[in-house]
């Protein structure tokens, strides 16, 4: 009974997981495909006639290069200061004792609760007020502070074993020391799983960079896409299309594979209860 148990669940996953990387694979064949064949070969398995016309016409049709450096540096540097500003933050509400600091994280956790679309507009008022509207600044600043990380962050350093800092303090370490030598490396899978949530948050963004951005050197790839499709006047380039999302969707695969590791020890270490 056991046995047909653990079949019936591994066939169930499998399932799932097919029926999640089934598109994925569809888009991937069908973006080497010339467009006035996609439609007769799209329910096909094996697929006939491929080229690479799609991605070299994409190239040659927008900035593409352009638009992918932009997210690269928007969601690189983003990501970077979210890490560091969220795991100073949550080490402090965790380890410090100084006036307000519970009324300062409840004022924290409220903010998780508003909408992003409520901000929108007072923040496009605030980047047009410091002249950074159609600027990298504008594109970044919003994002390197948010509630979740720093929640996410002091959940975990409040678990930190406090023997730890006393040995630290002892060696000689500071408080600084003893956050960046100790706390923070024993902390690298809650900080690479916070990296992976705000990467992709940050690289799939659309409606804020698409409001602050008004030239086209200055797009990102959703922006860029979106500009694209709405470009098509008579006949929509499918094969074009399926190109751009192939190339948009390459660098979180890759920052998830390449942190997948850490992400997994942090949900297993989230699920056991000392």
């Amino acid at each position: 009974m056991k046995n047909v148990r653990v079949f019936l669940g591994y066939s169930m996953l499998v399932l799932i997981a097919i029926s999640m990387l089934y598109p994925f694979f569809v888009m991937l064949n069908l973006s080497f495909v010339q467009n006035d064949s996609i439609f007769s070969q799209a329910g096909n398995i094996f697929y006939s006639g491929l080229t690479l016309d799609n991605y070299k016409n994409v190239f040659s049709q927008i900035p593409l290069s352009r638009y992918f450096l932009n997210s690269l540096i928007v969601a690189s540097i983003t990501t970077l200061g979210q890490v560091v500003f969220a795991s100073m933050a949550g080490y402090a509400f965790a380890r410090l004792n100084f006036k307000g600091r519970d009324f300062l994280f409840l004022v924290i956790l409220i903010t998780m609760l508003i909408p992003p679309q409520v901000n929108i507009i007072p923040l496009f008022f605030l980047m047009r007020e410091l002249h950074l509207i159609d600027t990298y600044s504008a594109l970044i600043l919003p994002g390197l502070f948010g509630g979740f990380g720093i929640f996410l962050m002091r959940q975990y350093f409040l678990s930190f074993p406090k023997d730890l800092e006393e040995a630290a303090k002892i060696d000689g370490c500071n408080l600084f020391g003893t956050f960046f030598k100790i706390a923070l490396p024993l902390a690298l899978p809650t900080v690479m799983t916070l990296a992976l949530f705000t990467f992709v948050t940050t690289w799939n963004s659309f409606l804020w960079p698409l409001i602050v951005t008004n030239s086209e050197g200055m797009r990102t790839l959703p922006v860029g896409l979106a500009i694209f499709k709405g470009s098509f006047r008579e006949l929509t380039l499918w094969g074009e299309l399926l190109a751009c999302s192939v190339i948009c969707t390459i660098p979180v695969i890759a920052v998830f594979l390449i942190g997948k590791k850490y992400f997994i020890n942090d949900i297993m270490q989230g699920g056991v209860k000392e």
